[in-house]
C-alpha cells in the first residue's frame, strides 16, 4: 500500500493505468517496436520501502558446495569416515557439481599395512592404525590436492608405539617439505606449518612412519595460514564486497537429516555424518558456530534453519538457547565452553524446509504437521520469545507446479482451502506461531506447467518472454496472496510477510541470466508491501572459483549493481505500452496478469533514495534491438546531471571465470537529466539517478 493511501503500487494497477489511456491490453510487442515507448514516474506516489533483505542469499551443505567454497579445509576424510586402502570410493550418486569428491586417503605400502581401528577409534566409527615395515615408510596419503604458493597451517592427531619416528610431507611438482611429528602413547594433537613453493592441481600430502610396531591417527587437517577462523580468507573478501544483507542456512533440504549438536565443540571429535538427504558424507567442520561466526565476520544478518523432519521440538529449544541463551544457561553454558561466551542473538528463525514436499525427509501431511509447528514455535519461543519466526509456506502456486504435488492426488490444479493448500492450512491453524511464510521458486527454462496434465511442456520464448519467466512465479505467488487476504482478512494488518528464501533460474552464470535476475528483482520490488526477503540460490552463485581462486560472478555483479545503487521507497511507473496478455489460463506458473511495467518490451522501475535526495530509474531491455525510452518525471525536479550505472557485457554469453579478464562489469558514467529520452541499447541492464535539483 502507498504511504498517502493513494495508490497501491503494483503491475495490475500500471497496466490499468495505461488502459484509461484507451490502449488496448492486447496490443503487440511489435507495436511497441515501431514508436516511441513512454514512462511516467511519479514520485509524489509512493510504496512501500524495498527491504535490504531483498539482496539474500541461501547456503546448504548440499555435498561438498560449503567445504569446497567458503570453507578452507585442502584434505578430504580428515576423520576417515572411509578405510584407508586402494580401492577407489564409489561415484556420487547424483551427478551434480556440488556432489564432486570426497578425495580418497591410500597406503603408503601395501593395503595390509593400514588396519582401521573400530574397537577404540578417536572419532566416529573407525581410525587407520599403521603397521610399520623397519626402515620402509608406512602410512597413508592423499593426492589431487589444490595447492597454492603460501603458507599453510594445520594440525595432526596422533598416537605411537615407542621409538617410532613419524614425519608429514607437503609435496607439489617435484617439490617437497617435510616436518617431524612427535608422538607418544596417548593422542595429542601436534601442530603442523609448511610453506608451499608453487601452485598445482596435482598435490600430494603424506603422513608415513619408521621403525618396528605402529602408530595410530585420529586426525588430521591442513589450510591455508591465512585461512579466517577456517574459512577462505579471498572467499570472505569477496562476501564482504557483495555486501549481502541475509543468509539464509544451513539448509535446505539437507535441514531435515541434521543434528546440530555433532555440529558444536571441537572440531575434531565431531563424527562425519552420511547425509541421508543427500546421500554425502559431511565432516561437520562447518557447523554452528563457525557459520554464525562467518556472518558476524562477513556483516550478514543470519537467518538458521531448524530441523522439523527428523528434528523435535525440544532440539529446536535447545539449538535456540545455544545460540542465543545467557552463559548461565544449560546449552548457552556449552557455547561459552566453545569459545563463544556472548550470545549471537539471531533473530530470525527459519522452522522447517518445505515440510510440504513428498521427498523432503520427514514430511507428513498438513494436518498433522500444523500440531509439530506449533510445538517447536512454542518451545523455542519460551527460550526466546523475541525471535522472527519463518514457517514452511506452500503456495497454492508452488503446490500446483509441483513441489508439493503428489502421484494420484487429483487435479494438478490445487485448490484453496483443500488439504493440499499448505499456506492455508499453516494460516488457519498456526496463525501467531510465525512471522513470515516462505515460498520457493525454481521456475525450469522454456517450459510451461500445464494444469490440465500437470506436466511441463516444451514452449518457444522470445527473450523478453525467457527473462520474464522467473518474475511470473513471483507474480503467481502475488496472487496467492491476494486470495489469501480474502479468506485470512489479519492480512491486512501487514503483520505476517513472505519469505521468497530460494530462488533461482539458469544456473549458468552468464549476461543473459542476469536479465532474469533484474526482472526478477523489479517484481519483488513491485510487491515489498508484504515480500520482506529473497535468497539467491546459492549464494555461491555470486562468485565464480576454483579450489584456490575466486572472483564475483556475473550474477554477482548484477546483485551488487541493484544492492548499491537503486533507490529504497518505490514510486508510481505508468506507460504507453501495456504488456501483452497471457497465453495461457491462470493458475500454476502463469499470473492473472503478465509482469513488468506498461513500457513494454521494456521493464522500467524506479525508486527514491532512502535519504529522497536522488531518483533511480532502473530500466532493463531484453531485447535485440535498441529502444527508445521517454521519460516523463512528476512531483520530483532533478538537477541537470545524473548518474548511470549500466551492467556491461560483450555478450548473452558473457561470464566471469577465474584467471580469466571479467566479461561482464558494471560501468558507471553521466547522462544529460534533463533530456526527455533515453537511447536503450539492445539487452542491456541500466539505473539512471536524477539527484534531486
Amino acid at each position: 500500500m502507498v504511504d498517502n493511501g493513494s495508490l497501491n503500487i503494483t503491475r495490475r494497477t500500471a497496466i490499468e493505468s495505461s488502459l484509461l489511456l484507451g490502449l488496448a491490453s492486447a496490443l503487440p510487442a511489435r507495436a511497441a517496436a515501431s514508436s516511441t515507448i513512454s514512462a511516467a514516474i511519479d514520485a509524489g506516489k509512493t510504496g512501500h520501502p524495498i527491504s535490504n533483505y531483498m539482496f539474500g542469499g541461501f547456503i546448504e551443505h548440499i555435498g561438498n558446495l560449503i567445504n569446497y567454497s567458503f570453507w578452507s579445509e585442502v584434505l578430504d576424510d580428515r576423520k576417515f569416515y572411509y578405510p584407508v586402502d586402494s580401492t577407489p570410493l564409489p561415484g556420487p550418486k547424483r551427478r551434480i557439481p556440488m556432489m564432486t569428491g570426497p578425495g580418497k586417503w591410500m597406503p603408503v605400502g601395501p593395503d595390509s599395512s593400514v588396519v582401521m581401528d573400530k574397537t577404540a577409534p578417536y572419532v566416529g566409527e573407525q581410525s587407520p592404525v599403521v603397521h610399520l615395515a623397519g626402515s620402509h615408510p608406512r602410512g597413508i596419503a592423499q593426492s589431487k590436492l589444490s595447492l597454492t604458493a603460501k603458507n599453510y597451517t594445520g594440525r595432526i592427531v596422533v598416537a605411537a608405539d615407542p621409538g617410532v619416528e613419524i614425519s608429514a610431507t607437503l609435496i607439489w611438482g617435484r617439490e617437497r617439505q617435510t616436518a617431524r611429528i612427535p608422538a607418544g602413547s596417548t593422542w595429542a594433537t601436534i601442530p603442523l606449518k609448511f610453506t608451499c613453493g608453487g601452485d598445482t592441481m596435482d598435490g600430494r600430502f603424506e603422513i608415513v612412519g619408521k621403525g618396528t610396531g605402529r602408530f595410530r591417527i585420529g586426525a588430521v587437517s591442513l589450510m591455508p595460514a591465512d585461512n579466517v577462523k577456517g574459512f577462505r580468507a579471498d572467499i570472505m573478501t569477496l562476501m564482504k564486497e557483495m555486501d549481502c544483507k541475509i543468509l539464509r542456512m544451513p539448509g535446505g533440504n539437507f535441514i531435515s537429516g541434521y543434528d546440530w549438536k555433532n555440529t558444536i565443540g571441537d572440531p575434531d571429535k565431531r563424527p562425519t555424518i552420511m547425509d541421508p538427504q543427500w546421500h554425502f558424507p559431511q565432516p561437520n567442520d562447518v557447523g554452528v558456530d563457525e557459520l554464525l561466526q562467518m556472518c558476524a565476520y562477513v556483516g550478514v544478518e543470519p537467518e538458521w534453519c531448524v530441523n522439523t523432519g527428523f528434528g523435535e521440538p525440544r532440539s529446536g529449544a535447545e539449538l535456540v538457547e545455544y545460540v542465543n541463551g545467557a552463559a548461565a544457561t544449560e546449552w548457552g553454558a556449552k557455547r561459552a565452553a566453545n569459545g563463544h561466551p556472548e550470545p549471537y542473538k539471531v533473530r530470525y528463525w527459519n522452522v522447517g524446509n518445505e515440510m510440504y514436499g513428498h521427498w523432503q525427509l520427514g514430511h507428513m501431511a498438513l494436518d498433522q504437521y500444523v500440531i509439530k509447528h506449533n510445538l517447536f514455535a512454542d518451545e523455542m519461543r519460551k527460550v526466546d520469545p523475541s525471535i522472527y519466526i519463518i514457517a514452511p509456506g506452500g503456495f497454492v502456486d508452488e503446490m500446483t507446479t509441483g513441489q508439493g504435488i503428489v502421484a494420484g492426488s487429483g487435479s494438478p490444479l490445487v485448490q484453496y482451502g483443500s488439504d493440499r493448500d499448505w499456506a492455508g492450512g499453516m494460516f488457519k491453524n498456526c496463525w501467531g506461531k510465525f512471522d513470515a511464510l516462505a515460498t520457493h521458486a525454481y521456475p525450469p527454462e522454456n517450459k510451461h506447467f500445464d494444469i490440465a496434465t500437470g506436466k511441463n511442456v516444451d514452449i518457444t520464448q522470445t527473450l523478453v518472454e525467457w527473462a520474464q519467466a522467473p518474475a511470473q512465479r513471483v507474480a503467481t505467488m502475488a496472487d496467492c496472496w491476494e486470495e489469501y487476504k480474502k479468506r485470512f482478512p489479519k492480512l491486512d494488518e501487514g503483520r505476517v510477510k513472505v519469505f521468497f528464501d530460494e530462488w533461482a533460474y539458469h544456473f549458468q552464470g552468464d549476461f543473459k541470466g542476469c536479465l532474469a535476475i533484474a526482472r526478477m528483482f523489479h517484481e519483488f520490488f513491485r510487491h515489498s508491501d508484504f515480500i520482506d526477503m529473497a535468497a539467491f540460490t546459492m549464494a555461491t552463485g555470486w562468485l565464480d572459483y576454483s579450489r584456490t581462486q575466486s572472483t564475483i560472478s556475473a550474477y554477482g555483479r548484477v546483485f551488487q549493481l541493484y544492492n548499491r545503487h537503486f533507490g529504497r521507497i518505490p514510486v508510481a511507473v505508468t506507460g504507453n505500452s501495456p504488456v501483452p496478455p497471457p497465453r495461457y489460463p491462470a493458475g500454476g506458473d502463469q499470473p492473472k496478469v503478465n509482469t513488468g511495467s506498461a513500457t513494454w518490451p521494456l521493464d522500467v522501475l524506479a525508486a527514491l533514495t532512502a535519504d529522497r535526495k536522488a531518483l533511480v530509474v532502473a530500466v532493463v531491455n531484453a531485447t535485440e534491438e535498441a529502444r527508445t525510452l521517454d521519460i516523463d518525471l512528476q512531483g520530483f525536479g532533478s538537477a541537470a546531471s545524473g548518474q548511470r550505472w549500466r551492467l556491461n557485457g560483450s555478450g548473452l554469453d558473457a561470464v566471469n571465470r577465474v584467471g580469466k579478464p571479467p566479461e561482464v562489469t558494471i560501468m558507471q558514467d553521466t547522462f544529460d537529466a534533463t533530456a526527455k529520452a533515453l537511447s536503450v541499447p539492445p539487452v542491456s541492464i541500466a539505473l539512471y539517478q536524477y539527484p534531486a535539483a
